[in-house]
């Protein structure tokens, strides 16, 4: 068993190699090999996108009669993912890359264009220098210019970086911090200046308001007190009882006041009694408290209400004698 395990055989000293038959072999024979695709591709057949480093189960051949520079070229054969549909495609050493052969389209790709691209302009710069040799030196004067500016920028790049390496940037930091700091406390110190403003002035205006508010409150000299014009007899508002006082202002809220309409004023016919008849012209006719019980009373003054209450009692009086006639 452990035989299996070494690397060198033993070959016995009456070996020959050359007794041993060689097979012939096709030129074109398949092997299958285990590879990664090359390159994005869309499939003809089903639309389906293969992408860059997907592995499949190739078939790999050597291409007859196409040879670079002595290097052999090979044909890839895959399988589609989705509807297993063949696609090949060989390898390109003089550009050191894949072409797509059969089965499917390349994808777009920048990078292989700008390649190519670079390579036209180098192969028409050539043919031009080939027939023209002011060309050649118009060139080279363009080259020399831009080799100059490189160096130009390269120069300058070396000493800015020479510049930065003697930068301290920890005491950049540190001046950085310390101007911050002072920066803070500047803002810090106008935001109490203009905090104390603002109260200075609420107060100044707190105390004004106060000011007015004691000049408005202040107390108005006492007026005098306008009292009733006194009556000659006090006991005359008893003579008025709190009933007659609501009727009267009940019948002024209703009809009004007979005294406010002097055409109604002709309406009222005053009764007249025997003591009015009795009593002579030029003479005052006796109240009513100065007969009662035949002794003099003291006579009662006429207030409005009094006047006008005894025109509507005698009023009532006139009505009650022009039904009874």
């Amino acid at each position: 068993m452990s035989e299996r395990k070494v690397l060198n055989k033993y070959y016995p000293p009456d070996f020959d190699p050359s007794k041993i038959p060689k097979l012939k072999l096709p030129k074109d024979r398949q092997y299958v090999v285990r590879l990664m695709a090359p390159f994005n591709m869309r499939c003809k057949t089903c639309g389906e996108y293969i992408y860059k480093g997907k592995k499949f189960n190739a078939r790999k051949e050597t291409v007859q009669n196409e040879v670079y520079l002595g290097l052999p070229i090979f044909r890839f054969y895959i399988k589609c993912t989705r509807c297993l549909a063949e696609i090949t495609f060989k390898t390109d050493p003089e550009n050191t890359d894949y072409t797509m052969e059969h089965g499917a389209t390349r994808n777009f790709q920048a990078e292989k264009l700008l390649e190519e691209e670079e390579k036209r302009v180098q192969k028409e710069r050539e043919d031009e220098e080939l027939n023209n040799p002011m060309k050649v030196l118009e060139n080279r004067t363009k080259d020399s210019k831009l080799e100059m500016e490189v160096l130009e920028n390269l120069q300058e790049l070396k000493d800015l970086n020479q510049r930065q390496a003697h930068v301290d940037f920890e005491a950049m930091l540190r001046q950085h911090r310390l101007s911050e700091e002072e920066r803070l406390k500047q803002e810090q110190e106008e935001d109490e200046r203009e905090t104390a403003a603002l109260v200075e002035e609420a107060r100044k205006r707190r105390l004004l308001e106060d000011s007015d508010s004691e000049e408005d409150a202040a107390p108005a000299p006492p007026q005098p007190a306008v009292l009733p014009n006194p009556s000659p007899n006090p006991t005359a508002i008893l003579d008025e009882g709190p009933k007659a006082k609501r009727k009267m202002e009940s019948w002024e809220r209703s009809v009004g006041t007979l005294g406010s309409k002097p055409q109604l004023s002709g309406l009222v016919v005053v009764k007249k009694t025997g003591l009015d008849r009795s009593t002579p012209q030029g003479q005052p006719a006796p109240t009513l408290g100065t007969m009662k019980n035949g002794k003099a009373a003291d006579p009662a003054p006429r207030t409005p209400g009094t006047s006008s209450l005894s025109q509507l009692g005698a009023y009532s009086d006139s009505e009650d004698s022009s039904s009874s006639s």
